[in-house]
């Protein structure tokens, strides 16, 4: 599985063979309604074939509309959703993606992910709830109705627990990933196991459009700030997950495929200090 990116590289591959928008378009904080669905149909018609949701953010149905209202046949659109923390476990886990099915009105998901890990600060027997969470979700996609499974928010500590006792493995961990905050042990243990690392955040929630490393290099370019963070996660072999609803930058945070990061200024925002970060870690959260 080679997932460098050049600059026409438009998807990756998962270990299993699935291929995976390299870009997707992300719906965290998007009212549901019809600001789910317009901003889904907007996103479908700029080319996005690959949107996430959850079900914790609650616009799941608006999702759906958008993607049924959008005249693309479901085949060509990659959708993923997650469990949410509250439904950890084998039989929750069940009913949580059956009900996510029925609010998108899908057949299937191509990928489903474990929002957040169980964590020892909260569970004493944390390793055993994830493995039961992930045991259904092999479950799901051995009865096909899963093209390809995955975790989010997964240390390698987390992960190695899970590894031991999994028979399908991740192929996918979905973790918050900028300029700024590369969380590189995390990273390079992904890389080694095979599992493709998605970014949320890829902009640091916006704030990231007001740094001056980045505006310096990205004027050098002619591209947004916004290009080149998603740009520059598709060179370090990571899937950025952009999120809008303004039709504008939608179409802008795709188009990222006609240029390219020079070598040194990719070590230049590799090296920039931790800065954009959400503050969510996945061993201090407490829901």
């Amino acid at each position: 599985m080679d997932n460098r990116v050049t600059t026409m590289n438009k998807d990756f591959e998962l270990t299993n063979g699935v291929r995976i928008p390299s870009v997707g378009f992300g719906t965290w904080q998007t009212p549901d309604g019809e600001t789910a669905i317009e901003a889904v149909q907007c996103a479908i018609r700029a080319g996005y074939r690959h949107i996430d949701t959850a079900a914790v953010y609650g616009n799941e149905q608006g999702v759906g509309e958008g993607i049924a209202r959008s005249g693309i046949a479901r085949e060509e659109i990659f959708v993923t959703s997650k469990v949410w923390n509250t439904e950890r476990g084998y039989d929750t886990t069940l009913r949580a993606f059956h009900r996510t099915l029925a609010d998108l009105c899908l057949d299937y998901l191509d990928l489903y992910l474990i929002h957040w890990p169980a964590t020892e600060h909260r569970f004493a027997d944390w390793r055993q709830i994830n493995a039961d969470t992930w045991r259904a979700m092999e479950t799901l996609y051995n009865e096909g109705k899963i093209r390809a499974i995955g975790v989010s928010n997964f240390l390698p500590h987390h992960l190695e627990a899970l590894l031991d006792r999994a028979t399908v493995k991740p192929m996918v961990n979905q973790i918050e990933f900028h300029p700024g905050f590369m969380q590189r042990e995390c990273t390079d243990f992904c890389r080694a196991n095979g599992i493709l690392v998605e970014a949320w955040s890829p902009l640091g929630t916006g704030r990231m459009l007001t740094n001056e490393t980045l505006k310096g290099i990205a004027a050098r370019y002619g591209k947004s700030v916004a290009r080149l963070c998603i740009r520059w996660a598709l060179q370090h072999g990571v899937l950025p997950l952009p999120k809008s609803v303004t039709p504008e930058r939608i179409r802008e945070n795709l188009d990222v495929f006609g240029f390219e990061i020079s070598d040194t200024d990719m070590q230049t925002i590799d090296r920039m200090a931790y800065c954009g970060g959400s503050g969510l870690d996945p061993d201090e959260i407490d829901f």
